[in-house]
């Protein structure tokens, strides 16, 4: 979108914060006064304050020390109105409410969201829908009234036409999830979820363990699908057989479901590598409720490594990933090409492996030559 006709000034001449005093002889300070100060124009301080190339640094290192004397910021409002944006950004979710509302990745998802637009005057939109129907009609209103300037497009799926639908509504957007994952102009963001599943099947080989179990998340998703193929590719690279895999929906209740089904196998797995921390949570209470031992009878591996996992009984080996991280880069990504500026690269941290005391050597009956370590 492009400013309204006539507006050079992204900023209104006029528009701006009251001083913290009185302002210049007791009016209210603006544009006028900060660029009279700094020996500037009026553009030129417009300019500095909506993010865009032409001020040298001399003169924007003057403009931004005028601006803090005279205790002078852009008001919001007008700055929106005059480049014709709404100066938000949306997120649409559709997850089951009980995943919403104990799963702590999405709160820290946001709160790095939150943090990446705190200092760039745009506000979240969000909201959770419960249909495929109700989201798509969220898409059409988010663009219809222009209550957004962009999306966060997260939950990739495997049959996702999503990315179609926001391009011909001409919304912006950043998809969330593993690399290549989906086709499209913008490169999705996402952490290395297969890097630390493999990491968690090597280390699990290493204690001896061939019988190596996967709860999956819901096939639908891009990143369990990954999370598995991980699972799947780790266990043949090191030559043990696949083992069993159950598909759950990354709540307690279908981690515990899940590893019910395992474990009443006729030979269950010693280990289970879960696609998330609250399953893999469950799944050890499930185990301790039928008599096994927690990690001498079952190893378990979980990931996200979210707040309680250091805390459960026992503390739960899992894959680590800066959600917060995530959130802040995905956010700075799409304040970039709503601005039609160039986002820079994005700088994620690596996956991490952290070992705990859910894992142990398989009793030796069960084990088997090692191949590779972690």
């Amino acid at each position: 979108m492009t400013n309204r006709p006539g507006s050079d000034d992204a900023v209104h001449p006029d528009s701006g914060t009251l001083n913290a005093a009185e302002g210049v002889r007791g009016r209210r300070v603006t544009i006028g006064d900060v660029a009279a100060r700094a020996k500037v124009s009026k553009s030129s301080v417009s300019f500095v304050f909506n993010g865009r190339a032409g001020v040298g640094d001399a003169a924007r290192e003057r403009i931004l020390q005028a601006a803090k004397e005279l205790g002078w910021r852009p008001d919001a409002r007008a700055r929106a109105l005059s480049r014709s944006r709404a100066q938000a950004l949306g997120l649409v979710m559709r997850r089951d409410p009980e995943l919403l509302s104990t799963d702590p990745f999405f709160p820290q998802f946001v709160a790095g969201v939150e943090s990446g637009l705190s200092g760039v005057s745009y506000a979240l939109v969000l909201q959770v829908v419960d249909s495929e129907q109700s989201e798509a009609d969220a898409y059409q209103r988010f663009a219809r009234e222009a209550r957004v300037d962009g999306v966060f497009l997260t939950d990739l799926r495997t049959d996702d036409e999503r990315p179609t639908r926001l391009a011909d509504l001409q919304l912006p957007f950043v998809p969330v999830g593993p690399a290549s994952s989906i086709s499209g102009a913008v490169e999705p963001i996402g952490m290395e979820d297969a890097a630390g599943i493999r990491r968690a099947v090597r280390h699990l080989s290493a204690l001896g363990h061939r019988r190596i179990a996967h709860v999956a998340g819901s096939e639908r998703y891009v990143h369990s699908q990954a999370r598995r193929q991980a699972w799947a590719e780790e266990l043949a690279a090191l030559g043990l057989a696949q083992g069993p895999v159950v598909d759950a929906d990354f709540t307690g209740a279908g981690g515990a479901r899940a590893t019910h089904e395992l474990l009443d196998l006729p030979e269950p797995p010693t280990a289970i590598v879960f696609a998330n921390d609250l399953m893999a949570i469950a799944g050890m209470s499930v185990a301790i409720d039928r008599g096994l031992r927690v990690p001498q009878d079952l190893s378990v591996v979980g990931f996200d490594d979210i707040p309680l996992a250091p805390y459960a009984v026992p503390p739960l080996t899992t894959v680590r990933q800066d959600v917060f991280a995530w959130g802040r880069e995905c956010a700075r990504t799409l304040v970039a090409i709503v601005e039609g500026t160039e986002p820079e690269p994005v700088r994620l941290p690596a996956v991490e492996f952290i070992v705990r005391g859910s894992t142990a050597p398989v009793r030796r009956s069960d084990s088997v030559p090692v191949r590779d370590g972690s």
